[in-house]
């Protein structure tokens, strides 16, 4: 049945203006204040930052290796070795996490240690030694009693699937997809917390829109690809992970940021908000794209 109040041509328009909002200053509270039932204290690395030994065990070549070594691309000419040397000092770094207190540790895998040409047709093939070193890193953390979260991509793109062009392409979406399920088999036994891709934003637009990070494009058209590809390839790892039955949850890192609009430019904030964070979440949570992102 209709009310008055589903036909808005027949609601009465009250134009009382509103009563402006004063701000109110911030106290300091009377009580305590307590971080909420369950909060988990971590910490969170990216592979391509912390582990070093860029060419050890079988490990192949990322595009931020590639990016790393010409000249002029990093400030100080850093690279990825040794950086924190992780990946030899694992069993330390764990020791430390527990001596701060930390619950639990997100990190990232290699993918170019799991895969090290990215394909897994035409001849490629799965690394073991780096599955077995993911796997004795997980067995460490579960071993001092602190909960895995494991990010599946933090932008170390294996350089064979750049060369064929990489997120601007359909064809890495699947390539990640079969790089995820072997992820999935090798741990389908850990409890953990996964994250398929990290910041998809950052490597679209920084990436392949803009030059400041690898592959360094400097091309829209192959930003806004890379979205789609991104969030496809996030799509396709979910249901991988399904299908194996792997335990625990599974999304996807967004960098989001809030945009409230000023008087007068509305419209301008929903199209902020559109790009930076609808964008996002719309194709995600809703299967579709919005029209003022794309249009």
């Amino acid at each position: 049945a209709c009310t008055d109040h589903d036909h808005p041509t027949d609601a009465t328009t009250d134009t009382t203006p509103a009563p402006e909002q004063t701000p109110t200053a911030w106290a300091v509270p009377a009580e305590p204040m307590r971080f909420p039932q369950g909060f988990v204290w971590g910490s969170a690395t990216s592979a391509f930052q912390v582990e070093g030994s860029s060419t050890a065990d079988g490990r192949g070549v990322s595009i931020w290796d590639t990016f790393a070594a010409q000249p002029g691309r990093i400030d100080d000419g850093s690279t990825a070795d040794p950086t924190a040397d992780q990946y030899r000092r694992w069993e330390s770094d764990l020791d430390l996490m527990v001596d701060l207190g930390l619950q639990a540790y997100r990190f990232s895998i290699s993918w170019p240690r799991i895969v090290p040409t990215g394909y897994l047709t035409g001849g490629g093939e799965v690394n073991q030694k780096g599955l077995d070193h993911y796997r004795r890193l997980v067995d460490g953390l579960l071993d001092r009693g602190m909960h895995p979260a494991i990010t599946l991509y933090h932008w170390d793109l294996p350089q064979p699937l750049q060369d064929a062009g990489g997120w601007a392409v359909r064809d890495t979406a699947d390539r990640f997809a079969d790089y995820a399920a072997v992820v999935f088999e090798s741990l389908r036994d850990v409890d953990a917390t996964w994250l398929t891709i990290n910041e998809p934003k950052t490597t679209a637009m920084v990436g392949y829109a803009g030059t400041e990070h690898a592959p360094a494009l400097g091309d829209i058209d192959a930003g806004l690809a890379a979205v789609h590809h991104q969030l496809l390839a996030h799509g396709k790892a979910v249901q991988a992970f399904r299908e194996i039955g792997g335990r625990g949850g599974i999304g996807i890192a967004l960098n989001l940021m809030p945009v409230y609009g000023a008087a007068g430019a509305e419209l301008a904030a929903d199209r902020l908000d559109a790009a930076e964070n609808r964008l996002y979440l719309d194709p995600v949570l809703r299967g579709t794209y919005p029209d003022e992102a794309v249009g």
